[in-house]
């Protein structure tokens, strides 16, 4: 895990916008998003995911000193921790949670030296993570303390062997470590009005049940991204779905991030993740400045992107905000 430069922050960016956006639906505003927010910390000793391919659960079984390093440098999409990322400006965390029992890992005298019991929560992406969820959680609480005007959005994703009562335990944290800072889905969240009402979180749920038994939660927010390694085949992509469908009503997010597949790694096996992000960053981000945020049916919303912290992308989300005062200058 790296530091982030605290000269280049955007710490406080939702503060410090015009007040003539503070008006505007925040599904109308360019927010910078960070995809699989926590794989800064990635276990490189954890066992493989058993929602991965029976393959690969087979080849970590089989030679775990070789294909846990490299899915190690293919699953680590980020390189700054959570503080870090909110200084920079991220301000929407793609989160991914998983039951890890520690009966099934390979360091079980490790994990119980920490103190972590089996219905301890982890994040994954592949593997699994070393920051825990409370830990993670609580960090962007203390965070949020200290920048009161700066409203995130935790995107809950993906759950991996969560039992029905670790979801009802995890809502239940969420909740009271958040309170009166979570935005309920039934209004829709402004600038102002968080600022007025002191609310400064917008959690989203990726499970029905649970979504439907707790009003404060969002729903899913729709994730465009094109499972490709090619940064012009995810250009293409985003673009065509801005012409076929147009925006989401609400929030919606356009990954930038890239995907390998077998046929990547197999033919770069010294290559990583990072490697082919910072190759491909100068394209993407010559995409995202031609991009304008607000209610058009081509525009964007929450850009998500992988490394954030190695480059001026938070940046450049943020700075097309200046579009929507051209836009209301003309109203």
């Amino acid at each position: 895990m790296e530091r982030g430069d605290a000269a280049s922050t955007n710490a406080d960016w939702m503060s410090q916008l015009p007040e003539e956006l503070w008006g505007i639906p925040l599904w109308d505003l360019a927010i910078p998003g960070s995809h699989d927010s926590m794989s800064y910390c990635l276990d490189r000793h954890s066992a493989v995911l058993g929602s991965e391919s029976l393959v690969l659960q087979l080849l970590d079984r089989l030679a775990p000193c070789i294909v846990r390093p490299c899915v190690f440098r293919w699953a680590t999409t980020q390189a700054w921790c959570i503080p870090d990322q909110l200084d920079a400006g991220i301000r929407f965390f793609d989160l991914r949670i998983a039951h890890k029992n520690i009966k099934n890992t390979h360091r079980t005298q490790d994990m119980l030296k920490t103190h972590n019991t089996d219905d301890t929560l982890y994040f994954a992406h592949a593997i699994y993570t070393l920051q825990t969820v409370k830990e993670a959680l609580s960090t962007m609480a203390v965070w949020l303390e200290q920048h009161q005007k700066e409203v995130v959005i935790l995107s809950c994703s993906h759950f991996y062997l969560l039992s029905d009562s670790e979801h009802q335990a995890l809502v239940s944290y969420i909740t009271q470590l958040f309170k009166d800072k979570l935005c309920p889905p039934q209004e829709t969240p402004y600038l102002s009005q968080c600022w007025y009402l002191g609310q400064q979180v917008i959690v989203s749920y990726d499970n029905e049940t649970i979504l439907h038994q707790h009003k404060e939660l969002w729903p899913k927010i729709p994730y465009w991204y094109a499972d490709s390694a090619d940064p012009k085949e995810v250009i293409s992509y985003l673009e065509e779905r801005q012409k076929a469908q147009g925006r989401a009503a609400h929030f919606f997010t356009s990954g930038l991030n890239l995907t390998e597949d077998t046929a990547v790694v197999v033919c770069n096996p010294c290559l990583t993740m990072r490697e082919l992000t910072m190759k491909s960053f100068s394209l993407l981000l010559d995409w995202v400045e031609e991009q304008t945020p607000g209610p058009d049916l081509t525009a964007v919303n929450i850009i998500c992107g992988d490394f954030v912290g190695l480059n001026n992308f938070a940046s450049v989300v943020i700075g097309l905000n200046k579009k929507l005062l051209k836009t209301e200058n003309h109203r």
